[in-house]
């Protein structure tokens, strides 16, 4: 008894926290851009390219090091001089230079006079920060059209399921009637029998729309960045069927798709320039200032007393490199860059021309499925006026049980052909929005 209270309170808390959610389908692409991984990342990507930029523009300013060492020579290597240098001429002297122990600590500054790969570094640093933007921009519109054709197809699986349920609860009135006229002797067992089939078959169906619901459901939540857990809840309205506004043909070079190649361009056009800047010549500017020691022990701390001396030395220096022949490498490296460039160049023609297809083909689409969705309305409210005329004439004895559950097929299977076209139109729908570039609309 216990065991089955536990059960019953844990059941309430686990109702009172499984609140339900409802979801329009801007609620959903607001939800997905705020926390979907794909978006979080190409926010971060952004960010990241400002530190990109503060790297390339680091090589243009100073460059400051301290260094220190401690070194002792236990073995200080000798050098043979002539010894006339020192009173000795037509002699030989072996002659140790150097002490055991010397410290030495010190700064160096290095400064770039002119890199021309610095110059073009800085430069495509900055369009690197206009390809992520775009990129990011990009990454919201694929989650927008991912989650919008999800959104969808999630909710013509549940007026697929109001239709069965619908359909279930009238065949349970024929079946009601069908026993009536059994037990009366007015009906045959195998009507009955075919009655219960039929409701099992629905029943079984139900079922079987339930369970895809469920896996939809979940993958809408997924492409929303959503816990699984959460339930939703989707409105009416959220399926209206609204005929799109077809304008002029939208120009593909301010879709994002492409604006994205041509950033893409740009940066390789850079990255050849950064390797023509192997010709050119560099100039830089180095200074130093070191402190060094040297004496028989170690300088640290130690005295001219002990035999240790300080003193400090300093250099200021300009250096210049000049490329005069690399084998040929610069050039080939060069060809290879104007090389991607091309290619590019070529994929860009050919997004253009998938771009303007895909605006092409929305169109048609759009088209085809306002007529089918007509058709299919008027087709689904003549299979409802049938299947009344046949239930009247069924309950005369005009009509057989036959004819009646014909024509109950033919009713389900109007509803849904008009559910599919709608979808259909939908999903087209999104189709015509990005091929205009124009899926930001869709959070307005």
């Amino acid at each position: 008894m216990k065991r089955i209270i536990l059960i019953f309170l844990c059941s309430i808390g686990l109702s009172a926290n499984a609140q339900v959610k409802t979801l329009t389908l801007k609620d959903a692409l607001v939800y997905a851009l705020e926390n979907k991984a794909d978006a979080k990342k190409a926010r971060l990507q952004v960010e990241n390219s400002e530190y990109k930029i503060q790297e390339v523009r680091s090589r243009a300013l100073p460059q400051i090091s301290a260094n220190g060492n401690l070194t002792h020579n236990p073995i200080i290597q000798t050098t043979v001089i002539d010894g006339a240098g020192f009173g000795q001429p037509g002699t030989t002297i072996q002659a140790a230079f150097g002490q055991k122990w010397t410290s030495n600590a010190g700064v160096s500054l290095t400064q770039t006079i002119f890199d021309q790969s610095v110059f073009t570094g800085l430069r495509a640093a900055r369009s690197t920060r206009e390809f992520y933007q775009i990129n990011d921009q990009l990454t919201e519109e694929q989650v927008i059209e991912r989650v919008a054709n999800n959104y969808y197809s999630v909710y013509v699986q549940k007026e697929r399921l109001v239709l069965l349920d619908s359909n279930y609860v009238n065949t349970t009135k024929v079946r009601d009637i069908v026993k009536g006229q059994f037990d009366n002797g007015l009906a045959k067992k195998i009507d009955l029998d075919r009655i219960i089939v039929k409701m099992s078959n629905i029943d079984t169906e139900r079922q079987q729309i339930k369970n895809q619901i469920t896996l939809q459901e979940n993958a809408l939540k997924f492409y929303m960045g959503m816990p699984i857990e959460t339930i939703i809840d989707m409105p009416k309205e959220e399926f209206e069927v609204v005929p799109a506004a077809l304008t002029e043909v939208p120009n593909v070079e301010n879709r994002t798709e492409y604006l994205l190649l041509k950033k893409q361009e740009e940066l390789l056009v850079y990255n050849k320039k950064a390797v023509e800047a192997g010709y050119y010549p560099t100039l830089s500017l180095t200074a130093g200032y070191n402190y060094i020691g040297q004496g028989p022990q170690m300088p640290w701390f130690a005295k001219p007393s002990d035999g240790v001396y300080w003193s400090d030395y300093s250099a200021i220096g300009l250096n210049l490199h000049v490329p005069i022949f690399t084998g040929f490498g610069t050039r080939a490296k060069v060809r290879q860059a104007d090389v991607e460039i091309r290619s590019l160049q070529e994929d860009m023609k050919d997004t253009k021309l998938s771009l303007d297809l895909d605006y092409r083909n929305a169109m048609a689409d759009i088209d085809n499925n306002l007529v089918t969705i007509k058709n299919q309305k008027e087709n689904m409210q003549l299979a409802t006026e049938i299947l009344s005329n046949t239930k009247n004439n069924y309950l005369q004895g005009l009509a057989s049980l036959t004819d009646l559950l014909d024509a109950e097929n033919a009713q389900l299977e109007a509803q849904n052909n008009f559910t599919r076209a709608v979808l259909n139109y939908k999903i087209a729908e999104v189709a015509l929005i990005k091929s205009k570039g124009e899926l930001k609309t869709l959070i307005k």
